[in-house]
């Protein structure tokens, strides 16, 4: 007897039904899964998976071009993850998601986690004016949301390098507590595990700086950064940043490695004679969670000592650092 394939049709969608029914439960639990999984602000994500490496940084670039025992080091060179500067001029509103959603992906299916450094706050730079420019307080706020909405779990930020450090010298403390506080809410909600920048060992007192980072919000996320972009020792900048953890109840702290391997001058632009230093990596000690190289070696710190603007490439400071620390 012929069977009607209309009269089984019924039959037919249920099981389709279900079946995507199935699938988009057991999809959901996943993500859960996976976002329950990530450190977020209570654990070390250091400790979990190692740094990615940004292939569009400017030192593979530049490692492509050249050649001979030039082109060795800076190959070496491009192999160590940095920090993945984030600025309102190269990565405005409206763009700064999609390189950051790309870069996470791209982390993420490596099971690395990615760094940014979250570089935008309005009068950036007041201080020294080599990187000045920034974003209007109520824009800084939507950009601060795409970056954290795009990155999400399993994504570092490290949140505006000299913002607190110079807030007092600019007069600016009211503006960057501000500005500040509600960036690390939009991070935090985002589960990206947060590092707010807290200057270096010879700037600001710890105990100001303690205070400074309490009033936005540093219980909240992961902890606080030191020694971005400049040159104090690792000795220097672990004991600075103890002092500082030690009057907020412990909280966790990455130092900046990338330059201080032959410590400091006392210069702060383009210093010569200066190395890299360790290299980036979890450390198994109790608040220090890791050094990292947030400041990529070869960018320079503006037009000084033969450098190029800020954060512009030039391989001959590249290659001095690298070859001070007899790599």
């Amino acid at each position: 007897m012929r069977t009607d394939w209309r009269r089984r049709r019924p039959g037919l969608l249920l099981v389709v039904t279900s079946f995507l029914a199935l699938a988009l439960i057991v999809g959901t639990v996943l993500f859960l899964h996976a976002r329950s999984q990530a450190p977020g602000q209570a654990d070390n994500p250091f400790a979990l998976r190692s740094v990615y490496v940004d292939p569009a940084a400017k030192v593979s670039v530049a490692a492509q071009g050249a050649a001979g025992n030039e082109g060795e080091l800076l190959r070496r060179l491009a192999a160590v993850p940095t920090g993945i500067w984030l600025t309102p001029e190269e990565q405005p509103a409206g763009q700064v998601g999609s390189r950051v959603k790309g870069v996470a992906e791209a982390a993420h299916e490596r099971k690395e986690v990615a760094v940014f450094v979250v570089y935008g706050i309005t009068q950036r730079d007041c201080t020294a004016g080599e990187s000045s420019g920034g974003l209007p307080a109520g824009e800084y706020a939507e950009w601060v949301r795409e970056i954290a909405s795009a990155a999400g779990p399993w994504t570092v930020a490290i949140l505006e390098p000299d913002a607190l450090a110079s807030a007092q010298e600019c007069d600016l403390v009211e503006q960057r507590v501000q500005a500040l506080s509600e960036a690390v809410e939009e991070l935090r909600e985002a589960d990206v595990t947060t590092y707010i920048d807290a200057g270096h060992s010879n700037w600001t007192e710890p105990v100001e700086m303690a205070d400074l980072l309490d009033r936005v919000g540093v219980e909240s996320v992961r902890g606080f950064a030191t020694n971005t972009s400049a040159f104090g020792t690792n000795a220097e900048e672990v004991a600075y940043a103890r002092q500082v953890a030690s009057h907020l109840d412990g909280a966790h702290f990455v130092v900046d490695s990338s330059r201080n391997g032959a410590g400091g001058n006392g210069e702060w632009c383009n210093p010569q004679g200066r190395a890299v230093g360790t290299k980036p990596g979890y450390v198994d000690d109790g608040g220090l969670d890791a050094y990292l190289w947030i400041k990529p070696p070869g960018e320079s710190d503006g037009e000084c000592n033969g450098g190029p603007a800020a954060g512009a490439w030039s391989t001959d400071l590249a290659l001095d650092l690298v070859r001070n620390a007899e790599w």
